[in-house]
């Protein structure tokens, strides 16, 4: 009985064992505590040894590197600062000084040469942003040289031993205290340690995130090849004096074959094969569309006649899946994110302005005061578009014109952010029944859409009516 009881005692915390284990937690938690002091002081330390002399800048890339367009002030500011109304600070601060050729900086509409460097504010930031030796001369500041063709940039990371230190204490500590206190706080510890080291991981993980939607953008850029198989497919699906048209909403197109999303009441014939209720596959071997004959070309090019597909981003594989905006039903909402939602219209925005150049454009600004966002130049944007007398959409009905139905994408009406009263009258006018007929990209929520998207901070966005989650280009 003695011997349970001292047991028990010992098990629920009474006696003199229990102030031993608090002693020796109070210790191990004064020595981690030191080791992240160290870790402070050492950081803080290096940011200001590293902060001496060094300023941010800009350097000029050439066109044959940013897709044929040469950087203005405005579209420097807008990338590094958020806002390209800034673009007079950055003229200020490089305002007649000597470049490396010879030239200078000295008016708003002076044109810049590649491989200028231009000084920056210091809230400026971004991936164009660079870090420079202010030498007192411009034309001997020293900044990394700009990325070469295809745009790859390196980045080097360092990880500093204080914050070794700090990490290796917190683990010695989580096996001391697990030693002592038993098995539940085993787990408790092992979860503080991994979100300690996922802490430490986060930004390169971002950095590395965000580099490979880099490369899907350029990639789509480049690949005409899986736009043109893409629209071929649709021309299998068109309709015949058989069977009328059975619409595919979304195709996946990648080297060993082609996707097609359709209704769940319509099939494909073969070599077509169900994957599920409503997908459908076809390998590439199969691709009748390419040697079906006279007809098939001609009912291949009636399809791409009306249709508009964009690549909305990459699924798991790294795949490409198309949409096809001639069946958004009015107006498309992209929310969550707000920077990645603005990621996802731009993409489209640019998709459109390759296979659809001339569309004409229109944007409105949102309630919540979010920035414009930029319109390609292969699109022809309008300052404003003539419509019938705008009506605020009725709850019931919102902006959707006819479930399922083909409509061509005769322009675009883009809302940077939430919509407000007026915002949403005018969404309605040009996009919703009777109106214009045009094709509504909200960057947040609007009323009565058909199309909703859902993004994350990650780089992802959700598309509910396909089933899956795509990678979004940047």
């Amino acid at each position: 009985m003695d011997t349970m009881s001292s047991s028990a005692d010992r098990g629920s915390g009474h006696g003199p064992a229990p102030r031993a284990v608090r002693t020796l937690l109070r210790a191990l938690v004064a020595l981690l505590a030191a080791c992240l002091v160290a870790l402070g002081g050492t950081g803080a330390a290096h940011a200001a040894g590293s902060d001496d002399g060094l300023v941010k800048v800009f350097v000029v890339p050439d066109p044959a590197q940013s897709g044929g367009q040469l950087a203005t002030l405005p579209s420097i500011a807008a990338a590094t600062l958020g806002d390209a109304s800034r673009s007079g600070e950055i003229l200020d601060l490089n305002r007649g000084q000597a470049q490396k050729d010879g030239g200078a900086l000295n008016g708003p509409d002076d044109q810049l040469h590649p491989g200028w460097i231009l000084r920056l504010p210091q809230d400026a930031s971004g991936p164009d942003v660079r870090l420079a030796r202010d030498t007192g001369n411009q034309s001997t500041s020293t900044a990394s040289a700009p990325p070469a063709a295809g745009g790859q940039t390196s980045t080097t990371f360092t990880f500093p031993l204080a914050a070794a230190v700090a990490v290796l204490g917190t683990i010695l500590l989580a096996l001391v205290t697990a030693g002592i206190v038993g098995r539940r706080k085993v787990r408790i510890a092992y979860d503080a340690v991994r979100r300690a080291v996922r802490r430490l991981g986060e930004p390169m993980r971002r950095r590395r995130r965000l580099t490979q939607r880099q490369a899907t953008a350029r990639r789509f850029a480049t690949d005409a090849e899986a736009v043109r198989r893409a629209y071929g497919t649709l021309g299998e699906f068109a309709p015949t004096r058989q069977r009328p048209e059975r619409p595919v909403h979304a195709l996946r197109v990648d080297g060993t074959g082609v996707t097609v999303w359709l209704t769940a009441a319509d099939t494909a014939d073969a070599p077509w094969t169900s994957v599920d209720g409503t997908r459908w596959r076809r390998p590439a071997a199969a691709a009748g569309w390419l040697t079906g004959g006279e007809d098939t070309a001609v009912t291949a090019q009636a399809a791409v006649g009306a249709a508009c597909l964009v690549r909305a981003g990459t699924d798991a594989d790294g795949e490409p899946v198309f949409v096809d905006l001639s069946r958004l039903d009015g107006v498309l909402s992209v929310s969550g994110d707000q920077g990645v939602a603005r990621d996802v219209v731009q993409n489209v925005l640019a998709e459109i302005a390759r296979t659809r150049p001339e569309t004409p454009v229109t944007v409105l600004r949102g309630a919540d005061g979010a920035l414009p966002l930029t319109v390609p130049s292969g699109l022809r944007q309008l300052p404003r578009v003539d419509a019938p007398a705008p009506v605020l959409p009725a709850a019931e009905q919102g902006t959707v014109r006819a479930g399922a139905a083909r409509r061509p994408v005769r322009g675009l009406v883009v809302v940077a952010g939430t919509p407000g009263e007026a915002a949403a009258a005018e969404l309605a006018a040009l996009c919703g029944p009777g109106g214009a007929g045009w094709t509504g990209l909200v960057c947040g929520e609007a009323a009565g859409a058909h199309w909703r998207w859902r993004t994350d901070a990650d780089g992802h966005v959700d598309i509910p009516v396909l089933d899956v989650r795509l990678t979004v280009p940047a």
